[in-house]
């Protein structure tokens, strides 16, 4: 197929287009630069051209225009994943979401929203309207959108409480456009989700989400220090399997973490010092000083209700997950991470096995999950990035050692996620996209069906950088 750019531009030029200058070079990139390996292959990448729709219908008509000029379309929201999600390997069309940001309904648990509504907005409607929040949000709250964090994202803040977006109960319905030659418009519940959610945009266009919400809570944000990583990382784990002490965030940073890249914290640790990030619900505080007490190597040193810091470090849980890489990047270009799940039984000798073959290499930065009801972690360590070769080695130690990489140095599903095609996204592709022109290059599947994973793969068609 040939894309007839110009043409689809001409059919949709009555909406919010734009083709040139910055605005569509800024548009079609993402946090895909986190990582060295990608920024090397997609710093060179662009979109065509960039449409906002503001209603489904309009969505309607982009999807039908593009599918009849054989015009490739990648959905995107704010842009801040981690992983080339929203870049436009093949050019084309950008479709951005930022319009269609409404909160349509809100009901006793749970709330209907647009895909282009922002973390944030969301929350602050939901709190305004009844005294809820949504369960679970990515760290970038304040920018990034609740489609964004559907279709690209897997758990976060609130996760150590609620599990990941797979898990049953934390999406309730998806309404779904399809890239046909006349688009269906679908709505997914139950087993059917997993068909589109955290699919890149590769299989369908979520144009509406149903998800619960919880009792909205001033959360006691808090930071304790401690000089023995694997305590912290222990006391972690048992405060969050405290049943009756409700936590939203359980955080741990291996030294010298804290003490190297939190400017606000640093001047209140030292370099040996390990340090626990915590959102603690109000009520539960009684029960959560006594579990401190209980623990003298523990202590306290930041309390968001108390604090005597003359500067304030700020909101806890944009320390915690990506933030963490953030802050590390802004003091060494030189890092970067990877994504770790670290499964019970075994999780903390599986921490322990890995911190000792590979500190300070790669420092520990540890988030409590839940996994079926099991209390877990997921890693997003911090890596001293030199060469591939060696971030492949690193890679290769984990799993080796019986940790699950989801791969952030990878831009496609697979090799992102368990590193196996997902039939049902596949076959929902085949269905709602016959000729592959939804988010192209980031399904092997679809590509290349006998791919062996051996090597990192590389798109046929991406765009040569410029």
């Amino acid at each position: 197929m040939t894309a007839n750019i110009e043409a689809a531009k001409a059919a949709l030029a009555h909406l919010d287009l734009e083709d040139s200058g910055a605005g569509l070079k800024a548009k079609s990139r993402d946090f895909f630069w986190y990582s060295p390996v990608l920024k090397a292959r997609l710093d060179g990448v662009s979109a065509d051209f960039v449409v906002a729709p503001r209603t489904e219908a309009e969505v309607i008509e982009v999807l039908r225009v593009c599918y009849v000029h054989d015009v490739p379309v990648t959905t995107r929201g704010a842009g801040t994943g981690n992983y080339g999600q929203a870049m436009p390997l093949a050019g084309g069309c950008v479709m951005h979401l930022r319009h269609m940001a409404a909160v349509k309904e809100i009901h006793p648990g749970r709330v209907v929203v647009e895909p282009g509504c922002l973390l944030k907005d969301l929350d602050a409607a939901c709190k305004e309207h009844s005294g809820q929040e949504i369960r679970m949000f990515s760290s970038t709250w304040a920018t990034a959108t609740i489609g964004g964090f559907i279709a690209g994202g897997s758990g976060g803040v609130g996760s150590c409480t609620w599990g990941s977006l797979r898990d049953l109960g934390n999406i309730i319905r998806l309404r779904v456009v399809t890239m046909e030659e006349e688009p269906r418009v679908l709505e997914f519940r139950g087993e059917e989700l997993a068909r589109v959610s955290h699919a890149y945009g590769t299989n369908g266009i979520i144009t509406e989400i149903e998800i619960p919400l919880a009792p909205a809570y001033d959360w006691v944000e808090m930071f304790v220090a401690t000089e023995d990583f694997m305590q912290a990382a222990q006391f972690a784990e048992e405060l969050a399997n405290e049943d009756g002490i409700l936590i939203k965030l359980a955080t741990v940073f291996e030294a010298p973490i804290a003490k190297d890249y939190f400017q606000r914290v640093a001047p209140h640790v030292e370099a040996g010092t390990s340090l626990i990030a915590l959102m603690v619900a109000p009520q539960s505080m009684d029960g959560f000083e006594t579990f401190l007490d209980r623990r003298p190597d523990a202590r306290l040193i930041y309390r968001s209700d108390a604090s005597d810091w003359e500067r304030g470090p700020g909101t806890i849980f944009e320390y915690g997950w990506n933030h963490t890489t953030l802050r590390a990047l802004k003091v060494d270009p030189s890092i970067t991470y990877l994504q770790v799940r670290y499964g019970a039984p075994d999780h903390l000798d599986l921490v322990k096995q890995l911190r000792d073959a590979l500190s300070p290499e790669v420092l520990q930065h540890l988030e409590v999950l839940r996994e079926g009801g099991k209390v877990i972690f997921a890693g997003l360590s911090l890596v001293k990035f030199t060469t591939e070769a060696r971030l492949d080695e690193i890679v290769k130690m984990h799993e080796d050692a019986g940790a699950m990489i989801f791969n952030p140095h990878r831009y496609t599903l697979e090799e992102g996620g368990r590193q196996t095609v997902d039939d049902r996204q596949l076959a929902f592709k085949r269905e709602a996209d016959p000729k592959g022109l939804l988010n192209p290059g980031k399904m092997i599947a679809w590509d290349d069906p006998d791919w062996a994973y051996d090597r990192m793969y590389a798109y046929p068609n991406l765009r040569a950088a410029e």
